[in-house]
């Protein structure tokens, strides 16, 4: 399965933006880059579905114009005006050429969900490799207004629990595409959001 990111060439902040080629073409997250439809049709002419980690502005603002612009069908957990198929923890979808189980993991968003296959982590903000804050193994940020800390560390150990020990790519919301052995960044970024520290002390 060939997966393209596909906002890394954005100059305004966004979300990452992933396009897994395959039987079931799809883009995971949508992001807020204008330029995201010209990065798509780079790589292919249509898209068959887009599934949501989760609906802040950053991994939302670009949704509409994705599917006017291909008529995809539209996974998300939470309600949005263009999904058309709802979808829950413990549910299946097809990304690429893989069929993703969904891991229900709130706590940097209360409609957060995380993908995950038998080699494929499709991590959203609750997991990511490297950031701002930490340069292997950090976590979404919790200190805004719903956002749980308890609610997120819960969620890290589900995603733990669920993941096959032979996932080998993360592609988080943010930061850079890691390949390796993902369930020791995901249990470093446990480790570090256990210690219920801030991420950033200065804020």
């Amino acid at each position: 399965m060939a997966v393209h990111h596909v906002t890394d060439d954005a100059d305004t902040f966004t979300c990452n933006a992933f396009l897994a080629v395959g039987e079931e073409t799809t883009l995971v997250d949508a992001g807020a880059w204008d330029g995201i439809l010209e990065a798509i049709r780079n790589h292919v002419d249509d898209i068959d579905a887009v599934v949501m980690t989760h609906q802040h502005g950053d991994h939302v603002a670009q949704l509409e114009a994705v599917v006017d612009a291909f008529d995809p069908d539209v996974y998300a957990y939470g309600d949005h005006p263009t999904r058309t198929h709802a979808i829950d923890d413990g549910n299946t979808v097809a990304i690429g050429s893989e069929t993703f189980e969904v891991v229900y993991t709130p706590g940097h968003a209360d409609d957060h969900v995380s993908f995950v296959s038998e080699t494929t982590l499709f991590s959203g903000d609750v997991v990511v490799h490297d950031d701002g804050a930490f340069d292997y193994g950090s976590f979404g940020r919790t200190d805004m207004a719903g956002q749980s800390r308890e609610r997120l560390i819960e969620s890290i150990e589900t995603l733990l629990e669920r993941m096959p020990d032979g996932v080998e790519a993360m592609y988080a919301g943010h930061g850079g595409v890691f390949e390796g052995d993902v369930r020791d960044v995901v249990e470093t970024a446990l480790e570090r959001a256990e210690k219920r520290e801030p991420k950033y002390p200065d804020e």
